[in-house]
């Protein structure tokens, strides 16, 4: 029996219509840099301080005097204001404050609400919200929901993948992309908000999951690196890119979200130039459909398909032997691809707890927001190239942990900057990005290699649910340095590390062809080293009795 990649060989590997599909489904991921990532300036936190009620009798001179000084810095208190009825009767005895000792004043909590700053911003969640001082738990809980969305959307895609087809649940999400981005735009509250964001999360990354698998699907072997990391990697990173541009022209978060949104509809499109994945057809058992979109994609390359493209016997085989729905209790049945399972949900956790951990910390670095958020997302065209060709010519296990490790040990190092080297800081931090840029990419690809086509979306979709769990965690990681500077990219650096030993245990896939079925997956080593030594043993005891036999005959 020919595998896929031997039946569809008269396509060619790089004809007109895989080109096309190949810039297609790679734009069609650019909406989800940058509604994905728009929290960064959604939800970030603009300078505030206690608000000092206009109807109150004071001075100007009073007014600035009634938020008290804080730190190194001596920085206007946050969550804090020097009680206002003993402000009020200095100020009647005492017309300048400057000859008063302030700080043995007595101190309240703001009362009667913030006072934000329209410097960067006109308007953000926290400041629709208050979501500060006693209340500012609830910004992380916010992103939390988002990616516990994520975290449904990742799994339920992975099962409705295999059962319904690639194309209909890449669509179907990017509908839902576009739908709940825009609803969430009219939230009264933040609970509202909090519900429609757990069903923006669900259909965000999930889009970019669909096309990801099904152009690894549609184009031919020698072109599925180039796709995974030049074409939806890269342009998942140019959406990146445009959120910083975009967001530091509209500066309101409401018609931030709206003007990412809208932007969505032009995908819409594409849904009449994206056929269905014809080997997940035939892993269905659909002949004749696959036969027809491999006629028709042989017609746009301008070439002549074969009378038959199966044999009587081919057809009969893949008629009788479809696959069946796989239940995820798959992922979990043998020795080998457990552990291949649980392996890939540590790797995958800790992967994108770095990448997000250092996204959504841009705030807390040294410069402005829009340029760090700039220079994050430029690092990872590098990051995406660095892929490429690690992948071209080196293994996958070496690539994924070597990027890791150069990942972990640099963001340990920043750690090793004096104070007045903010800048250099600023960009080791970046590069370590880069690093963990590179292994996000890689990572899909690995993982789609190693499970095979009946289990191949939910093999991601498990994978990318445990990310998620990754992602929220980051969240709170970065809360860290609360308790002790830097204390959160310590963290992530060693965890980075940790993930780069991991990745080794894993079987090599470079070379090596797709799978179709469960039997075709790659083997652990240990697994291979274990029947050996037992096959080994075997063959010791039965030499031994044959000895012994021997010997007793000769007695």
């Amino acid at each position: 029996m020919r595998d896929y990649d031997e039946v569809t060989a008269f396509l060619g590997g790089w004809g007109p219509h895989q080109k096309l599909l190949f810039s297609l489904l790679s734009v069609s991921v650019i909406p989800n840099g940058f509604t994905g990532l728009s929290i960064i300036f959604v939800g970030d936190i603009p300078e505030h301080h206690c608000l000092i009620p206009e109807n109150l009798n004071l001075s100007e001179a009073w007014r600035n005097k009634t938020i008290p000084l804080q730190g190194a810095e001596q920085q206007r208190s946050k969550c804090s204001r020097y009680r206002l009825d003993v402000i009020m009767n200095l100020s009647e005895t005492f017309p300048d404050p400057d000859f008063l000792n302030m700080s043995e004043i007595e101190q309240e909590p703001c009362l009667d609400g913030w006072e934000y700053s329209k410097e960067q911003y006109i308007s953000t969640i926290v400041s629709e919200w208050d979501l500060v001082c006693n209340n500012d738990w609830k910004e992380p809980f916010v992103m939390s929901v988002y990616f516990m969305g994520v975290l449904a959307g990742s799994i339920s895609f992975g099962i409705l993948s295999d059962r319904l087809g690639r194309k209909i649940v890449m669509f179907g999400t990017m509908v839902l992309q576009v739908a709940f981005n825009v609803l969430i735009t009219f939230s009264p509250n933040l609970e509202i908000f909090c519900l429609i964001n757990f069903f923006k999360g669900f259909g965000e990354v999930s889009n970019f999951m669909a096309a990801f698998i099904l152009g690894s699907e549609l184009l031919e072997k020698s072109i599925r690196i180039t796709y995974s990391t030049l074409g939806v990697s890269m342009c998942f990173s140019v959406g990146y890119m445009i959120l910083p541009f975009v967001a530091y022209f509209i500066r309101e978060w409401k018609m931030l979200i709206l003007t990412l949104a809208l932007s969505c509809l032009l995908y819409i499109p594409l849904w009449w130039f994206i056929p269905e994945s014809p080997r997940w057809l035939l892993s269905k058992g659909r002949v004749k459909e696959a036969e027809s979109i491999l006629r028709l994609m042989a017609k746009k390359n301008g070439v002549t398909p074969p009378a038959m493209l199966f044999s009587e016997l081919e057809f009969e085989h893949i008629k009788n032997n479809k696959v069946k729905s796989v239940p995820v209790t798959q992922l979990l049945k043998t020795c080998n691809t457990r552990t291949i399972t649980i392996i890939n949900i540590l790797i995958w956790m800790i992967i994108t707890m770095g990448y997000y951990g250092l996204s959504l910390n841009i705030s807390n670095l040294h410069g402005d927001d829009y340029l760090n958020c700039f220079l994050f997302a430029a690092s990872e065209i590098p990051a995406n190239i660095a892929t490429w060709l690690l992948f071209q010519k080196f293994p996958r296990r070496f690539s994924i942990s070597s990027v890791l490790f150069l990942s972990g040990s640099i963001l340990l190092l920043s750690q090793l900057i004096p104070s007045h080297f903010l800048s250099l800081a600023t960009v080791l931090v970046v590069i370590g990005n880069l690093g963990n840029t590179c292994a996000f990419c890689m990572v899909y690809v690995y993982t789609a290699e190693l499970y095979p086509t009946s289990l191949r979306s939910t093999g991601i979709g498990v994978s990318s649910m445990a990310s998620r769990i990754g992602s929220i965690l980051s969240l709170y990681i970065i809360y860290l340095d609360a308790y002790q500077e830097n204390l959160s990219l310590i963290v992530i650096g060693v965890l980075t590390m940790f993930a780069a030993i991991a990745v080794l245990f894993l079987p090599e896939t470079f070379n090596v062809p797709l799978p179709d079925n469960i039997d075709q997956m790659q083997k652990i080593y240990w697994f291979k080293s274990t029947r050996l030594v037992h096959s080994n043993l075997g063959k010791n005891e039965k030499m031994k009795k044959s000895r012994v036999i021997l010997l007793e005959e000769a007695a």
